[in-house]
């Protein structure tokens, strides 16, 4: 300890004089005995002749330069080998830690990473894999070996498990779907349905779409993700595919609609071009009190269109409050005395002398779409088959009845779709609408006709949002994922037949027809 304060004390010493005492530096000495006391520097010069040697230690050389610290004096002429040996010490103990630590470093025998080396070539996947079906299943490693064949006693085979429940989960192939649909190429999907058609009489089609819970369209299944039962009774897929087919849109529009409600529908009549293709059909059918057809089937983009959408255009009923007694009621156009219109004839149909009974209005929406669909039944396969409906959904005074039409849309495989507009396109009344008061008019039927045919609603009451439902339910019957199975049932037998399509994916909405009637006509 004595010989490390002497160092602590001659390094500074050291690095700071000159061993000849040529160089006069400020050296800074420490004095007093205490601890505690002021420090003070006292320059080189000065330095020998203040500092009185003290105790029995003796000054020695005139040069030699004291310091004091805590009460002992330090010859300066010992600080330059004291120093030298501090660092001889110093260097030592490091050379000692250095050699410690390789030994222990060595000792632990720590192996070296592996060196990376290159992944396998795939060449022998060649020929195993094929575009919608991917590799054959695997066999299962948890899955006991079958035991070799003893002579006697040999237990009985366990039952397998049911047809439904069999399903492989490499391939997506099952005792039921045992081989691949057939996936025609991009672009020769319809062509392909067609073909199927003509070769298989009892093939059935299935437009499915689906939507994720936000109502976006979900894109990417493949045939794996379907499962389709007729009957309660699951069908293996002979077809799938998904390209865009070309739409035969029976378009119909309601004219007994309120007069600011109807400004609103021929504001937009201008863009259901824009949500055609040139590969697309359109006919155009409009109602009030009878339904009649503007134009038969002519191309989406043609100016004979734009001129029937044009005329088609109408003003509406009068939303005035109709008043059946007092002197204001009666009728406003007469002819020899009597009234032109004879439901407003007092004491005739209307009533008697006294009051007027108010006629019932007609929305004639049954016959409308009886009367597209007939039309419609005539295009050719390969072709989707829609009535695109803009309307109130009111209904009163057709001759077809609602369950009639129905019947006649599921045989001729043909889908609705329609826009809510008026009273059914608000968010409480829309919704009450669809309850059917006795001795009423039904005040929304629509809803009616897209659950029984595999179509969708949608609600706008404004001109911008009824223009963007004609692009998106255009899309989403456009988009859809095409199924098509051959049906165990006989080929023509009349009875109705009911589809269930199941999506093995979470969260998700699945759109189908949910049955169809057989008819020798879609076969033709």
């Amino acid at each position: 300890m004595q010989q490390m304060r002497v160092c602590a004390v001659a390094l500074p010493l050291v690095a700071e004089c000159d061993c000849g005492g040529r160089r006069r530096e400020a050296v800074s000495l420490w004095e007093g005995q205490r601890e505690g006391q002021k420090k003070k520097q006292i320059p080189f010069g000065k330095a020998n002749k203040k500092s009185k040697c003290r105790g029995k230690s003796k000054c020695r050389g005139k040069g030699s330069s004291k310091g004091k610290r805590k009460g002992r004096v330090v010859d300066r002429s010992l600080g330059w080998k004291t120093g030298i040996a501090c660092a001889l010490m110093m260097a030592a103990g490091v050379t000692a830690v250095a050699q410690q630590t390789n030994g222990n470093t060595n000792g632990s025998n720590v192996p070296d990473a592996p060196a990376p080396t290159a992944p396998a070539p795939m060449s022998g996947l060649k020929g195993q894999i094929a575009p919608g079906m991917g590799m054959p299943a695997l066999p299962d490693p948890d899955a006991q070996q079958p035991a070799a064949p003893q002579p006697a006693q040999q237990k009985p085979a366990q039952p397998s498990a049911p047809a439904a429940t069999m399903q492989s989960s490499g391939s997506g192939l099952d005792s039921v779907q045992r081989t691949a649909p057939e996936l025609p190429p991009a672009g020769q999907g319809n062509q392909a349905v067609v073909t199927t058609l003509r070769s298989y009489t009892n093939f059935v089609v299935v437009p499915v779409t689906v939507k994720d819970n936000k109502g976006n369209l979900v894109a990417g299944l493949t045939f794996r993700n379907f499962q389709v039962y007729e009957d309660g009774q699951r069908q293996a897929l002979r077809l799938f595919t998904v390209d865009p087919a070309p739409l035969s849109v029976a378009f119909v529009i309601d004219q007994s609609l309120t007069q600011d409600v109807m400004s609103k529908v021929n504001a937009s009549l201008g863009a259901i071009q824009g949500a055609m293709t040139p590969y697309d059909e359109v006919a155009v059918f409009t109602y009030n009190n009878g339904a009649q057809e503007a134009t038969g089937f002519t191309g989406a983009q043609s100016h004979r269109l734009e001129a029937v959408l044009a005329l088609a255009k109408a003003t509406g009923r009068d939303e005035g409050v109709p008043v059946n007694s007092g002197p204001l009621a009666g009728c406003s156009i007469s002819t020899n005395g009597n009234c032109s219109d004879p439901n407003l004839q007092v004491g005739r149909s209307a009533g008697g002398t006294q009051f007027m009974t108010i006629p019932k209005e007609i929305h004639t929406l049954n016959d409308a779409i009886l009367l597209a669909a007939t039309s419609l039944s005539r295009r050719p396969p390969g072709r989707r088959r829609l009535i695109y409906v803009v309307s109130d959904g009111k209904e009163y005074g057709s001759k077809a009845t609602t369950k009639e039409v129905i019947k006649y849309l599921q045989t001729n495989q043909i889908a609705v779709y329609a826009t809510l507009v008026g009273d059914s396109a608000r968010w409480v009344e829309g919704y009450m609408s669809r309850f059917h008061l006795p001795f009423q008019m039904n005040d929304n039927i629509l809803f009616k006709y897209a659950q029984a045919t595999g179509g969708s609603l949608d609600s706008e009451r404004s001109v911008n949002g009824i223009e963007k439902s004609y692009m998106h339910i255009a899309e989403e019957a456009r988009t859809q994922y095409t199924l098509g199975y051959i049906s165990h049932q006989p080929l023509i037998d009349g009875k109705y037949r009911t589809i269930e399509v199941r999506v093995d994916r979470p969260n998700v909405d699945v759109t189908a027809k949910p049955g169809y009637y057989p008819t020798a006509q879609y076969f033709r």
